[in-house]
């Protein structure tokens, strides 16, 4: 597949969003932008046949939409990647509205090689006036908002809700965690991979983009499989202490039984592989971000 260098490939994965598919595309198609973009839907077996509308809407000639049967955050958005005809992916939470020339704004840091990813300041759709600017990691690798600040900056993870990467660096890491099995972590293990191989994750503070924060999943999160998720990611990039910290982390959950599920799919194999493409190590992760973990 030939690259468009002028284009943007913007991927949301989609799972019982219901309108909220709507209400996206028509924040993104009636939003002022000087950049060509094309856009991929991934709808990974949706019961409330949320994505149904595109087919008898005008949308039809404007978004690609692939179904997937239930293969999970991590592998849907690996597939929009894969079926994107750009250098630059945008991915995207299906429950977003965007502002004028936000697009073009994230794009100029990744054109100047300023960074090679970047995200925009997420904002409340419910209250806009609460708003983070990328996010770091507690001590008990809980997820923090930063606060804001006056120009583009490195921050330790990038939110999955919206964020621009270059092509390049996105199949360079390897995508996603395609060993994942259901939803969690799959953004922070992303970011930490990134920063792991040399890459640098960016925050661009003068785009706003407002998100829609749910108090429940449109789906069933199975717990189980959100503790696999994090002990996995600890494998593959963590040292054996960080690794025993994490056990620590699994509550009302047996860990020894996590913990050989996730040596059963072979993920130290994987772990050594990462080892040699490394430009750093997690000491250096947590140091320069100043996790205390």
């Amino acid at each position: 597949m030939g690259m468009d260098h002028t284009k943007v490939s913007i991927i949301f994965p989609v799972k019982n969003e219901g309108v909220n598919v709507k209400n996206t595309l028509t924040s993104l198609f009636s939003t002022n932008t000087s950049i060509d973009y094309e856009v991929i839907i991934v709808d990974d077996a949706s019961e409330d046949r949320c994505c149904d509308f595109i087919e008898k809407s005008h949308f039809k000639n404007k978004v690609k939409l692939i179904k997937t049967e239930g293969v999970g955050p991590s592998v849907a958005r690996n597939i929009g990647a894969e079926n994107a005809a750009s250098d630059y992916l945008l991915f995207c939470d299906a429950h977003l509205s965007f502002e004028p020339f936000w697009i073009d704004k994230l794009l100029t840091p990744l054109r100047l090689n300023m960074s090679d990813v970047v995200c925009p300041a997420i904002a409340s759709m419910d209250d806009p006036k609460i708003v983070g600017y990328g996010q770091t990691l507690n001590s008990s690798l809980r997820i923090q908002w930063h606060k804001k600040k006056p120009m583009l900056f490195n921050t330790a993870v990038i939110p999955g809700g919206c964020f621009l990467i270059k092509r390049d660096a996105f199949f360079k890491v390897g995508g996603f965690e395609t060993g994942f099995r259901t939803w969690g972590h799959e953004d922070v293990e992303l970011s930490i991979k990134l920063w792991l191989f040399g890459y640098r994750c960016s925050c661009e503070p003068s785009v706003t983009i407002k998100h829609l924060f749910r108090k429940s999943h449109p789906y069933k999160v199975d717990y189980d499989g959100v503790y696999y998720n994090l002990l996995r990611m600890a494998y593959l990039h963590f040292n054996e202490a960080r690794i025993k910290k994490t056990k620590d982390l699994i509550v009302h959950r047996s860990a020894k039984k996590i913990d050989r599920l996730v040596l059963k799919d072979g993920v130290e194999q994987k772990r050594n592989k990462y080892k040699k493409s490394r430009a750093f190590n997690d000491e250096w992760y947590f140091k320069h971000f100043n996790i205390p973990f």
